[in-house]
């Protein structure tokens, strides 16, 4: 960009490898340099796709069309029991898909922008930034005089997962948002090192972690939202970072894999870390999910040795007592030196639910629903009012996950049916998917596409729990709950390129993750290409469409393909579902997904490898234009395109632009970006509406 600096690389950094576009920075603080490391599967599963297996279309049956219709109701007699009306519809509840779902905007060309340039008919607006106030109290923003008391009460950093909940009418709402991680080089003047930072600057990076919870209200009649100010907002402003006290659940709570000095009943957890992706539950919860949590310790090589092999599959270097890409909390916090604690880092990697309406609710992490490096958790009811949860571990040659849940919804909208809401994720089957596939023997690692026409098999949801009962040999039901990587590994499960963000569709059912990309596939000493991840060196990732048996998310069968194989258009490797590829925009490395009123897929972008800004996306999953993928918008230098929801009206949509600047050499005093204000980079979230009032894509 002009007057870019020169770009510098930064101390710790300089000797660390990294790939793609993705800047050393980015790896560093992102996920403590994962890609730098081998990767933590070493299972070498054999894959069930050896088989050539008959690809059975299942149809969305009238029973669940009426299905999807109740959980909206229940939805909406939820919100009613509080005077309100329905909290956002959640993936697989009340929205409704509208006739016509062509997208009719002019795509944004690719660029290297310091802005956010949206399609013509669109308007953009900053709604929250890094350090705005939000609780009463809270002093203004002055980077120049940061405190922890005063991140405390301010909006986070590094904004990701956006959730959505309607609030007294049309024209109030809440939004819960994801804070992920920091980079200290872009917050504090004058900053050097980890090893030359305060405390003060170490407890603030702590508090600008976690989940800001906000109070929104409409601009006049239009797309546009605007945060209300703290002072005038209602009772549901709020910040959760890495000293908020959560409740544990699950197989998990009281074992002794997860008790620690300081809590010897193994019940209590202070704080979240590294929450990426999330979901509204159809009883208007929020769940959140905790991704790379290793990056955080240190003590690794101190812990019994019996305790380093599972540290080790979850990343943590187990042979040195500081990574050189750690934050050096412990020297505020001793939690974080396993040495201390052995058992502190089992605490963290799991869903959270937060209740959005009630301040006074503490959060639960979720031990159900297994640890690893969860993208985020969304809910589909099945037929017999079980809560589906769809999952992502985001690690190169790691798994895909879905939970069922013991419990079965209770619609109404008393406090009762609520509250046993609220308790569907503390018990239930958790399963972990293996893949077939139709050509196997054609598959090259080029890309190419088989003679069926279609990247496209069968598979099966392996059962790793059920309640209190593990069905991995060897295993406890704790186990399995704590260490759910090495539990898959025991039962062969599919060995995929960083599954991230995975989401039912609002009314066919069908389930879409985001496979980000993997460049480590089919280099030496890692698997080779396998129809679900048709490329080797694959930098630019792919969508998978599953479907379950019957179109009942409870089934252990399913169909899957993959409709999009994301590239350069003009790269034989990628293919669009079929569509004339000379018509899309180019898209690479899916992180996020969502849907609109109108069926409509959309898709954010994190590390774009065609060398060009990442962006928000659409592409309609029907009819002729299935595959027609067009960039609705773009985002500044180094930013990550992330946390996108369209509104149930799809009058708006919301973006969490997260980390622009993130540049290597760039700094708080040098920046790379000075996107949203021009002065120094801020994360923050905007708001995108049609200038003409009409619906987002069309």
């Amino acid at each position: 960009m002009n007057g870019q600096p020169e770009k510098k690389l930064l101390p710790l950094v300089d000797s660390v490898p990294h790939y793609g576009r993705r800047s050393a920075m980015t790896c560093r603080y992102r996920c403590g340099n994962a890609c730098s490391h081998p990767a933590p599967n070493k299972s070498g599963n054999e894959y069930f796709g050896d088989l050539v297996t008959e690809v059975v279309a299942n149809r969305l049956s009238r029973r669940n069309v009426l299905r999807l219709s109740v959980a909206g109701t229940v939805a909406a007699g939820f919100a009613g029991s509080l005077g309100l009306p329905a909290a956002a519809a959640a993936p697989g509840t009340s929205r409704t898909v509208a006739s016509g779902s062509a997208l009719t905007f002019e795509p944004v060309p690719p660029n290297t922008d310091d802005a956010v340039t949206v399609a013509d008919g669109y308007e953009h607006a900053v709604l929250v930034r890094w350090g705005e106030p939000i609780l009463p109290g809270a002093p203004a923003f002055d980077p120049q005089n940061q405190s922890p008391a005063a991140q405390a009460m301010q909006f986070g950093y590094n904004n990701d997962f956006i959730g959505f909940l309607r609030l007294g009418g049309d024209d109030s709402a809440l939004l819960a948002v994801n804070h992920e991680y920091t980079n200290e080089e872009l917050m504090f003047p004058g900053w050097t090192s980890h090893d030359d930072a305060t405390n003060q600057q170490k407890l603030i990076a702590m508090l600008a972690h976690g989940m800001a919870i906000v109070e929104l209200e409409r601009s006049g009649d239009t797309g546009e939202w605007q945060l209300v100010a703290p002072k005038q907002a209602k009772k549901y402003n709020r910040r959760i970072h890495a000293r908020t006290p959560f409740k544990l659940t699950g197989p998990a709570a009281g074992s002794d894999l997860v008790k620690t000095n300081a809590d010897p009943k193994g019940m209590v957890v202070f704080g979240m870390l590294n929450n990426c992706a999330g979901g509204v539950t159809p009883w208007g919860t929020v769940l959140s999910g905790e991704e790379n949590f290793d990056q955080y310790f240190i003590g690794a090589d101190g812990v019994p040795d019996d305790d380093k092999e599972a540290l080790e599959r979850y990343g943590l270097d187990t042979s040195v007592r500081y990574p050189d890409d750690n934050r050096k909390w412990d020297s505020v916090d001793k939690r974080f030196d396993l040495t201390e604690e052995p058992h502190e880092a089992n605490r963290f990697g799991y869903i959270v639910e937060i209740d959005p309406y009630d301040s006074n609710a503490r959060p639960v992490k979720h031990t159900a629903l297994g640890r690893f490096k969860h993208e985020g958790a969304n809910i589909r009811l099945a037929p017999n009012d079980r809560a589906v949860a769809y999952m992502g571990d985001d690690e190169r040659f790691d798994y895909l996950y879905k939970f069922v849940s013991s419990g079965r919804m209770r619609s109404g909208d008393s406090k009762a049916a609520r509250e046993h809401n609220k308790t569907l994720l503390t018990s239930g089957a958790l399963y972990v998917a293996r893949f077939a596939y139709t050509s196997a023997d054609e598959i090259d690692g080029s890309g190419t596409l088989p003679s069926d026409g279609a990247f496209d098999g069968t598979g099966e949801w392996i059962l790793l729990v059920d309640g209190d009962t593990s069905h991995v040999p060897g295993m406890s039901a704790a186990e399995v709950a704590v260490h759910t990587r090495l539990a898959a590994d025991k039962v062969g499960a599919t060995e995929m390129d960083r599954p991230e963000d995975v989401e039912p569709h609002p009314t066919t059912g069908k389930v879409y993750a985001a496979l980000t990309n993997n460049s480590e596939r089919g280099t030496e000493g890692n698997p080779e290409a396998t129809e679900v991840a048709p490329r080797n060196e694959n930098k630019h990732g792919q969508v998978l469409e599953l479907t379950e048996a019957n179109n009942d998310p409870t089934s252990t069968k399913f169909t899957w393909s993959l409709p999009l194989v994301c590239g350069d258009p003009a790269d034989e490797s990628s293919y669009y579902a079929g569509f004339d590829k000379t018509k899309v925009s180019p898209i690479s490395c899916p992180d996020n997904v969502a849907f609109d009123p109108a069926g409509n897929l959309w898709i954010s972008t994190d590390g774009n490898a065609l060398e060009k800004n990442d962006g928000f996306f659409a592409v309609p999953l029907e009819g002729d234009e299935r595959g027609y993928v067009k960039q609705l918008l773009t985002v500044p230098v180094g930013a990550e395109t992330c946390g996108p929801w369209i509104t149930d009206d799809a009058r708006t949509a919301f973006i969490a632009v997260q980390h622009p600047g993130e540049v290597d050499g760039a700094s708080f005093d040098e920046p790379a970006s000075t996107w949203p204000d021009g002065d120094y980079a801020r994360p923050a979230v905007i708001n995108v509406w049609h200038t003409e009032g009409g619906r987002i894509g069309s």
